[in-house]
C-alpha cells in the first residue's frame, strides 16, 4: 500500500502553523513535501519529522515564483516507489504588518499582494492542474479576517487576503463538481507561534490560536465526506471579539 502524500507551502519556523501541519500529517502516516523560502527553517522541520520516524522532504520554494511553484508540483507528483500522488495541498504563505495608508508605497502594496494572493493563485492553479484530473484531493488556503473587513493601517493586507478568498471561492465552484475539495480558513486572531511571540513575548497565550488546534481543523476539512464539505471555516480563540 502506498504512503499518502501532502504538499504544504509556506512553512517557516518549527513553532508555526505550517510546521504544525507537517508534523500532524506525518503523524497520520503521510509523506510531507515541505515548501518554504528559508532552507534552514524547512530543513529543520523535515529533520525533526524524519528523526521521529516520519517521512518528509524540504524543498526551497518562493511561492511568488511561477517557475519554482511549477517545479515543486512536478516533483511532488512524479511517481515514486511506495509514495502516492499528493491528495492534500495547503497554501499557508503570508506577510502582515501595519502600514499607514499615506505611507504605503506601491512596492509594499505589490509585495503583500504577491505573497498573500498571487502566491495562492500559483499554488492553487498547479494543485488543480494535477488533482482535478484525478477526481480527488483537498486544497486549503490559510486566510484571515482581513478578507472580510479592512482595518486602519492594513489596507495592503486586507486587499491581498480578500483576493485570496475569491480565488478559493472560484476554485471551489469550478472544481468541486470534479471531486476536488477547495476550502478557505479565516484565522480571526493572533496565532501562538514564533512570529508573534518574537514581537510580543508577554502576550497571553490564552487569547491566541494554538497552532496544533488549527492544524487539527485543517485535517478535519480534509477528511470530510463529499456530501458535507466545508468551503469556508472561521477559527478564533474564545476571547476574541468579533
Amino acid at each position: 500500500m502506498s504512503t499518502p502524500n501532502a504538499v504544504i507551502v509556506g512553512v517557516g519556523a518549527e513553532q508555526g502553523l505550517g510546521a504544525a501541519l507537517c508534523r500532524l500529517l506525518a503523524g497520520k502516516g503521510y509523506h510531507v513535501v515541505i515548501a518554504g523560502r528559508t532552507p534552514a527553517k524547512i530543513d529543520k522541520v523535515a529533520a525533526t519529522i524524519n528523526a521521529s520516524g516520519g517521512s518528509a522532504e524540504a524543498i526551497e520554494t518562493d511561492a511568488t515564483d511561477e517557475a519554482a511553484v511549477v517545479r515543486l508540483f512536478e516533483h511532488a507528483f512524479t511517481p515514486r516507489n511506495g509514495i502516492a500522488a499528493p491528495d492534500f495541498v495547503v497554501f499557508n504563505a503570508g506577510i502582515n504588518r501595519p502600514i499607514g495608508f499615506r505611507d504605503l508605497t506601491a512596492a509594499q502594496f505589490e509585495e503583500f499582494w504577491r505573497i498573500c494572493c498571487f502566491g495562492g493563485f500559483l499554488v492553487g492553479r498547479e494543485a488543480a492542474r494535477h488533482l482535478a484530473p484525478l477526481g480527488r484531493g483537498t486544497v486549503i488556503f490559510t486566510g484571515a479576517s482581513a478578507s472580510l473587513r479592512g482595518k486602519a493601517g492594513f489596507a495592503q493586507f486586507a486587499a491581498a487576503k480578500a483576493g485570496l478568498r475569491m480565488i478559493s471561492q472560484s476554485m471551489a465552484r469550478e472544481f468541486g463538481p470534479l471531486g476536488l475539495h477547495v476550502a478557505h480558513t479565516i484565522i480571526d486572531g493572533g496565532i501562538d507561534g514564533e512570529r508573534l511571540r518574537s514581537r510580543r513575548p508577554d502576550v497571553d497565550a490564552d487569547g491566541l490560536l494554538n497552532i496544533d488546534a488549527i492544524a487539527e481543523s485543517y485535517w478535519h476539512i480534509h477528511r470530510q465526506h463529499p456530501s458535507a464539505w466545508t468551503q469556508e471555516l472561521d477559527l478564533r480563540p474564545y476571547k476574541e471579539n468579533f
